[in-house]
């Protein structure tokens, strides 16, 4: 296998798991970005928010689809899909969906959370007790720029969020780097930049190998960066849809 389509692999497993940033300054927004290792496009990502209602209470949803492109695609067959709603106050999730399609590989689960009881009920593996305020992964990152002031962070502060994958429950370590200007097609901006902590494993040339860059002025993500030992992979925003 060639370390392109390794990289494709990874930064779809990462991104699927990890891609979560707020877009707060519209709660009807759309973002399309190109994925590429160098000069090679390697897939497409999109990330929907809107508001919308469940259980009578005002909610926001958020959806991350992200699937290989050409010759990436043809190989290698990815499409996944993550939902999540979660109340519009307290920004903790009610509902979140994970939905893999990798080759033959095949993932689905549905799991509702109960706050109060701190419980939950995944289709796959029943009812639990779980930690005070877990949220999934999708909605990890929303709320982390909801509920902390980003303003009033110091560089290199970090935070350990409780976070549920599929079925699985696990903590994640967030850390905040600094402050950078980014520039892209669609402009340039000033971003926080946010590095979740993940395994070096094989390819990661770091730990913290994975970096977020999001917007200070509207809260949406800019660029998303892995860097690899044989190379830099970027997800970049071509286009936003405001409704």
């Amino acid at each position: 296998m060639s370390n392109i389509n390794k990289i494709s692999i990874l930064f779809f497993g990462l991104l699927s798991q990890l891609f979560c940033i707020q877009l707060h300054a519209d709660n009807n927004v759309k973002i399309i970005y190109n994925i590429k290792y160098g000069l090679v496009n390697g897939g497409k990502a999109m990330v929907e928010k809107r508001d919308t209602v469940f259980d009578g209470k005002k909610c926001i949803y958020y959806r991350l689809e992200g699937n290989t492109t050409g010759l990436t695609d043809k190989i290698f067959k990815v499409h996944d899909t993550y939902e999540s709603i979660v109340d519009a106050h307290t920004h903790l999730p009610y509902v979140a969906v994970r939905n893999a399609k990798e080759k033959s590989y095949r993932y689905y689960n549905k799991v509702f959370f109960y706050h109060q009881k701190d419980s939950i009920f995944s289709e796959r593996t029943g009812g639990m007790k779980v930690p005070p305020q877990l949220i999934d992964i999708l909605s990890a990152f929303f709320y982390m720029v909801n509920v902390y002031d980003m303003d009033t962070l110091t560089e290199g502060y970090s935070l350990t969020l409780h976070t549920i994958n599929g079925h699985d429950i696990q903590k994640m370590k967030v850390k905040y780097v600094n402050n950078e200007i980014v520039q892209t097609d669609i402009g340039n901006s000033l971003c926080y930049v946010i590095a979740p902590e993940v395994k070096k494993g094989k390819l990661l040339k770091s730990s913290s190998g994975l970096k977020f860059y999001i917007a200070q002025n509207e809260k949406i993500p800019y660029q998303i960066e892995i860097e690899t030992k044989v190379g830099k992979i970027e997800a970049m925003p071509i286009e936003i849809i405001r409704k």
